[in-house]
């Protein structure tokens, strides 16, 4: 069978810098029948757990460690034996949420995870968070970018961590390499694809 992508939606709070945000996340789920990758493990450990089913989940990635990205996450590793996975450069959010919890594995630029039969390569993309990084499973057309592009432009970049000119140069170097029909899979919201991303990026600030 070939791998799938489901998508749960979960919704929580944001916090950083001492504000507080209402926001719905987007869960991914690559698999088939038998196993699973999660996409970043949020707000709600239980639903999640529900999507998984009786497969073994083989990973619960994160695409960078804001509160709302990665809040689930021990929970979720605790409940299955799945391991975090995280990039480096982003333990300084991470332990702001988790300070007693260590990821479990390192994330690396140009890395590649399998789950049933599929390929995702970790390319990293600085910018919204210094270590975060987006998925591209070239087999099935997609990209997950997490809060690093969205269907209207570049994460945000107005709080800690942060950097516009960092996440602008992510996105153009990085995403608008890969084939422009490939479908953009949010961290919150709508999708889109690299192509009407790349079409509408003359007009970033």
């Amino acid at each position: 069978m070939t791998a799938i992508v489901q998508n749960v939606v979960t919704s929580g709070v944001f916090q950083l810098d001492g504000g507080s945000w209402d926001v719905d996340n987007n869960v991914w789920l690559v698999g088939d029948d038998q196993e699973v990758l999660v996409i970043d493990a949020a707000h709600d450990a239980t639903l999640i757990e529900e999507a998984i089913g009786d497969r073994e989940l083989v990973a619960i990635v994160c695409t960078h460690a804001h509160n709302d990205h990665v809040n689930a996450a021990p929970e979720l590793a605790s409940r299955t034996g799945a391991p975090i996975l995280l990039h480096p450069e982003d333990r300084v959010l991470w332990d702001l949420t988790h300070p007693g919890r260590e990821p479990d594995s390192e994330l690396a630029d140009g890395q590649e995870l399998t789950v049933a039969g599929t390929t995702l390569k970790v390319i990293h993309t600085p910018g919204h968070a210094p270590g975060a990084v987006c998925l591209y499973a070239a087999d099935l057309g997609t990209v997950f970018t997490g809060d690093t592009l969205f269907n209207g432009g570049p994460g945000a970049t107005g709080r800690s961590y942060s950097d516009y000119p960092t996440i602008k140069k992510s996105i153009q170097d990085k995403l608008f390499a890969l084939p422009p029909d490939t479908r953009v899979n949010t961290g919150h919201g709508e999708g889109t694809t690299i192509g009407a991303e790349k079409a509408a990026s003359p007009g970033w600030d």
